[in-house]
This record gives C-alpha cells, structure tokens and sequence, in this order.
C-alpha cells in the first residue's frame, strides 16, 4: 500500500527528539549554560572538600554530565561531582592518595550497576510522603547554608550584587521568557563589576581552571587484594550514597514534571557515568539536587540536551572563555542559589492552615527528616532516618487495629472470639491476653474472616494461644483463614516453640 508524502513526514515529525524544536532547543541551549556556569564554582568548593587539585572536580563534572545524559534514566537530570560523595571518598584521598581515591570510583561506579539490577531502585516505594516532603526542604536549607560562607566577611559591594541578581531574577521574567533570568543575571552584572572595576569574590578566586581536556587512563595504584580491602568500603558508601541522592532527585523530577523515569536505568546509568569518570581521573559523583532545580524548575528545561550541555559547556567555558570565567563575581551565583532555595523549599507544608489538618506522625517525620539532614549535611542520613522514623509510627499505628470480641452461645457450651485487622509482629503481641482461659467454655473458636496473618509472629501467639487452652482441657478451633493466611498458618503452625 502506498503511504502519502504527507502522512509520513507527519509520522517523521512526530519521530524526532522535541529537542529539535527551535523553542525547545533554545530553552535546552539556554539552561545547559546557566547550570554550567553555577557547576563552576560548586565543582572547585567539592574537590576542596576532597582534597584534590580543582581540575580533578571539573573533570568530574564534565564526564558526569555527559556520560548520564546518554544512559541515564531521568531526563533533564544534573550529575556531576558533589558534596555527598567528596565527604565520603575525600579520607581516603587523604590516607592513600588519589590513585586510591580513583579506584575507588571505579569500584563505587561496579557497585552502582549491580544494585541497580538487583533492583535496589525498587525500595524507592518505601519512602513515604512526608520524608520526600522533609527531603525538598532540608534541600532548601542546605543549599541556602552553602551560601552563607560567600556572605560574610567580604567586601560591602558584594550585598548590592547580590539584591540586584535577586531583583533581575524576579522581574526579568516578567518582561521576557525567551532568555533564562539566571543567565541575564549572571552577565549583567559580571559587565557591570568588570566595567566599573569593582573588587569582589570572583569565581577564579576559587583555583585555577583546566587547560585541556581530561585523559583516560588506570588509577595509580598496586592491583592486589589489600587494595581492593581499602577501597571496597570507600566504594560501597559512595555508591549507597549517590543512588540514594540520584533517586531521590529523579523521584523529585518526576513529581515537578509530571513524567515518570525509570530507576533502574538511572542506577545503573549513575554506576556507568561514575566507571568512566573515574578512568578520566576523576572524583565521582551523583545527581546535583541544586543544578537540577535550576535546570528543571527556573530554566524549563526538560530533555537530555540539557545535561550533555550542561557539561560541555563546563569544559569549553573552563578551557576556551577560563580568563571570561574567572571574572564572574560569586555574588552572582550566591543570588541564583538562593533563588534556587526559594523555589525549592515546600512552603505550602509549612502553612498553619496544613500544619493544622496535617496527622501529627507525619509532621514529626518532616521535621525529624530536616533536621538530621541539617545536622548532618548528609541527605541520605535523613532519609534513612526519616523512612525508618515513618515506619515506628505506622506500625504503632497499625498495632492498635487488631480487635478481638467475644460471643458466648447462650448454652454455655462454646465461644466465639471474632479477630478483626492485620495481625503482625506488633499487633500479635497483645492478641495472647485478649483471651479468658480460665473461664472460657471447654469450646473456643477463633473466626479469622476479618483479619489477615502477615508473619511468623502472628503464628506464634496463635500457637501460643491454643496451648494456653489446651493446658486447661480445652479444645480451639481456627477458622476464616483467606488463603494467604492459611499457607503461613499451615506451614509454620506448631514449630516456632521455643526450646
């Protein structure tokens, strides 16, 4: 059958990337250079915080990007070096060197792959509401706190730069859309401290940028087994670590756009981006929860473009534009950050009127989720913290459900006990003393109909309850057993006593 011309140019429009449309594509172009600008500057401060000469973090950056931008699974995504994984892999630097931190990498990278098969991105499910919501804001802070040091003691004129990045970010868009605010910002006032000769904090204060492209090659270390013993744990807490920041910004992607990713892919994406920055040299990395809002949420951007940008850009602004670069005053970028903590930060969860309708657990698990991340500047800390936290109280909540009433047959003869909700390990545990043993008929039946036995515990204070009346003469039959219920009753019934 022949196909009109018509219908198969409509077919290879509908075909190609969105990126090749000129309004997306200059909304990609436009937001990969504001991220790889603000990369920059948070780039040199991660391999401070290593250790590492700043190049080591640059090329990080840049390798991250790029690499997950082709295998990663969330689109529009930042990765690049940071904080997270400079504060773990930075002791090993310091006791062993860079080789060793290198291979590290390498091996944090392998890690990533294979938790990313085993389907490790699966348990994202178990993080409820109220940790994500704890998560977004203790973001907020902490990327607001990371500002602060660019703040204080330094020259007056910075605050005026700093109101006036604000204020061009705020009403710009109000004239234009076309061109990113952050951006507009950024070279405006650079013009400005340049032109006028204004002696601020400039992003070349921060280390010297890279001449040249990375080159790959093998980590600097003896290939033995107490190397491998050293770097394992190094390896295995960078790769925790970064899934567990990657997953929770694709997560938080996902929620700002309305799209859904797929976890796996990202996970091993972050394992493949992380082998082939640590061939290039170097420090690892992960998603860039700062970036990627600026990327995602006041840029617009939405495809991959941007990222693989986002990164080239990095080392064509350090290598071709470093002496342009250098000149741009940190009071610049501290206004895009903070802007960036503004949008980020979840204010409607603050609100009194939600705070007032909000259950009371779920406040306490937004708050605990704070302020570990605060205290302890480490997002994954938090979340693990704030999960476990929301599990403590939805298991004492659901303990509570399981009830038990008595129907005596008015002959005296029997008795019916009638178990309602989800019995587990922490509602089984009162289910033994719900019973009268002692004045019981000789015939007790326990109706299950209503109720579900999730675990082995449920099992047990069964069996425990059936010994109690047989040690009285007395006879207990179970019945309303749903078939899950029954085979785990069938199975472990009668061999979980003690010995």
């Amino acid at each position: 059958m022949q196909t009109s011309p018509l219908a198969a140019a409509s077919r290879l429009r509908g075909s190609r990337p969105s990126w090749l449309s000129p309004k997306v594509f200059r909304t990609e172009v436009l937001a990969g250079l504001v991220v790889a600008l603000a990369l920059i500057p948070e780039a040199i401060s991660f391999s401070i915080i290593a250790g590492v000469d700043p190049k080591i973090g640059l090329f990080a950056s840049f390798t991250m990007a790029v690499v997950i931008s082709v295998v990663g699974g969330r689109a529009a995504m930042i990765s690049a070096a940071t904080g997270a994984v400079a504060l773990v892999v930075g002791p090993l630097n310091r006791e062993h060197g860079l080789g060793y931190l290198v291979a590290a990498v390498i091996l944090g990278g392998v890690f990533q792959i294979v938790l990313g098969v085993l389907g490790v991105a699966k348990l994202m499910r178990f993080v409820p509401r109220s940790v994500m919501v704890g998560f977004v804001n203790a973001l907020a802070i902490l990327i607001f706190m990371a500002q602060v040091p660019e703040m204080t003691h330094v020259p007056w004129a910075v605050y005026p730069l700093i109101i006036g990045g604000l204020a061009l970010m705020v009403f710009f868009p109000k004239v234009t859309k076309v061109v990113p605010a952050p951006l507009v910002s950024i070279v405006v006032l650079t013009v400005i401290t340049v032109a006028a000769g204004i002696a601020v904090p400039t992003v070349g204060d921060k280390g010297d940028l890279p001449s040249s492209l990375p080159v790959p090659g093998l980590p600097d270390v003896p290939f033995t087994l107490h190397t491998l013993t050293v770097i394992a744990p190094y390896a295995l807490a960078m790769a925790l670590v970064g899934l567990m920041e990657s997953l929770m910004t694709a997560k938080l992607v996902d929620d700002i756009t309305d799209t859904h990713s797929s976890k796996t892919r990202e996970s091993i994406g972050q394992g493949i981006a992380n082998i082939v920055t640590g061939f290039f040299g170097g420090m690892g990395g992960c998603a860039m929860i700062g970036q990627t809002m600026i990327n995602v949420k006041v840029s617009g951007a939405r495809t991959r473009l941007s990222t693989f940008l986002a990164g080239a850009f990095l080392m064509v602004l350090c290598i071709v534009f470093g002496p342009v670069v250098s000149d741009i005053p940190m009071a610049v970028l501290v206004a895009v950050m903070v802007m960036v903590s503004f949008a980020t930060f979840d204010w409607h969860s603050i609100a009194p009127k939600t705070l007032k309708r909000m259950p009371a657990g779920e406040i306490t698990v937004m708050v605990i989720t704070v302020a570990v991340v605060v205290a302890t500047s480490n997002l994954a800390i938090g979340v693990v913290v704030g999960s476990i936290t929301a599990m403590v109280i939805f298991a004492k909540r659901v303990a509570h459900l399981a009830d038990v009433t008595a129907v005596t047959d008015p002959d005296g003869t029997s008795v019916v006990y009638s178990v309602t909700g989800e019995l587990f390990f922490a509602s089984s545990n009162d289910l033994v003393g719900q019973f009268a043993y002692a004045t019981d008929p000789d015939k007790v039946v326990i109706d299950l109909t209503d109720a579900h036995i999730w675990d082995a515990s449920s099992v047990a204070a069964l069996d425990a309850i059936e010994t109690k009346y047989a040690q009285r003469g007395k006879t207990v039959e179970i019945i309303g057993l749903n078939q899950p219920s029954a085979q785990i009753h069938q199975t472990l019934s009668g061999e979980l006593a003690s010995h």
